[in-house]
């Protein structure tokens, strides 16, 4: 079963993939506004704040209650997605220096294909799992440093976040939202944020007083970095495949490093440059996924001439009974070392009319032998 989007994806599905990628952006704005504009040491707190009066403002416009099943799936997925992973997350960013945590929730990618498998049978790619791979040496890159240290219980919360997050988007492409998208974010917010409220009061105690600094702070958290944010991608979740999906928030760590490079002057050395570089590059490379097929008849192709010394022509064939373009080789040798050879199982006569030649052949005009890549 395909996960990712094929490489000549339309430029409609590239454009969901970008309006998508918005919400992880928007995420990554979280380190610069926390540390800059909000009170310091309350991240529960600021958790809850983030999620409840979005959440409750979105069912006062909607008007829309779960029904049935819905109130245990809503409050299931908003723990996952909004409370749970919100409490862990910030238990680790107090624990663990800023980029082990980072590099902690790159390994998404590799959570989502395993309950992907698990949970929808969609089998992984060895493309996208080498692309995980990339992505995880790119965002260490990006902000792992020598005094990076580890603590158990730091560690255990950033796995714990991030599998949280990556269980509430394959079960959220499982039981297909039954309402709008925004009706759907409010509920995970509000269950969320009822999940959050509690907990912060009982851990961090009275709501501290909170200055006009803040109140930007909290309503641009509130507003764009969660609930626009969580509406795009709960969207996102839906149309696109989740293979593809799961490497979006890998922006997350890329918009804060290049923030703390522009807004705060942080020094942005050659080694983060490139673990950016690659994190973009596994980004953009999982939105793609070459026919596996495919790409082993290029390589076998590319290797005749290597490995015989024989110059090989290739042709495109197009059959005028059924309209199908095929793609065709034919191998010749120097002259007078013998007659041409062929390395496909199917000759077919050549005639003008019904080819189109990419690369011209280096001498004669014998028949063409067609090759139909894997899959056509």
């Amino acid at each position: 079963m395909r996960t990712g989007l094929p490489a000549s994806a339309s430029a409609a599905t590239w454009g969901r993939a970008a309006v998508t990628a918005f919400a992880p952006a928007t995420w990554g704005t979280t380190y610069l506004v926390t540390t800059e504009l909000l009170p310091p040491g309350r991240p529960l707190f600021s958790a809850a704040v983030r999620a409840l009066p979005a959440g409750l403002a979105v069912l006062a416009i909607t008007r829309t209650l779960p029904r049935g099943a819905w109130w245990w799936r809503a409050a299931c997925l908003g723990v996952l997605n909004i409370g749970g992973f919100f409490a862990l997350l910030f238990v680790a960013a107090y624990r663990l220096p800023g980029g082990v945590a980072a590099t902690l929730g790159a390994v998404q990618p590799f959570l989502v294909a395993w309950l992907a498998f698990l949970l929808l049978a969609e089998r992984p790619t060895r493309w996208r799992l080498g692309l995980g791979l990339v992505g995880v040496a790119g965002v260490g890159l990006m902000v792992l440093n020598d005094q990076a240290g580890f603590d158990a219980v730091g560690v255990a919360a950033g796995v714990g976040g991030t599998a949280a997050m990556a269980a509430g988007v394959v079960l959220t492409r499982r039981w297909r939202r039954p309402v709008g998208a925004m009706a759907f974010t409010g509920w995970q917010l509000t269950a969320g944020g009822l999940f959050l409220a509690p907990l912060a009061l009982a851990v961090e105690g009275p709501p501290p007083p909170l200055d006009p600094g803040a109140l930007a702070g909290y309503a641009w958290l509130g507003v764009a970095g969660t609930l626009l944010a969580y509406a795009l991608w709960f969207r996102g979740i839906e149309k696109l495949p989740l293979g593809a999906l799961s490497f979006l928030p890998l922006l997350s760590p890329a918009v804060a490093t290049a923030l703390g490079w522009l807004v705060l002057d942080q020094s942005l050395t050659p080694v983060q440059a490139l673990g950016l570089g690659l994190a973009m590059a596994a980004i953009v490379g999982a939105q793609m996924n070459p026919d596996p097929g495919r790409v082993r008849w290029l390589l076998r192709l590319l290797r005749r001439p290597g490995a015989t010394g024989h110059a090989v022509a290739a042709v495109r064939v197009t059959q005028p009974t059924s309209g199908r373009t095929c793609s065709a080789t034919k191998r010749t040798k120097p002259a007078g070392s013998g007659s041409s050879g062929v390395g496909c199982s199917t000759t077919v006569p050549a005639p003008a009319s019904a080819h189109r030649r990419t690369a011209a052949a280096t001498s004669g005009a014998s028949p063409a032998t067609v090759t139909s890549a894997p899959g056509e």
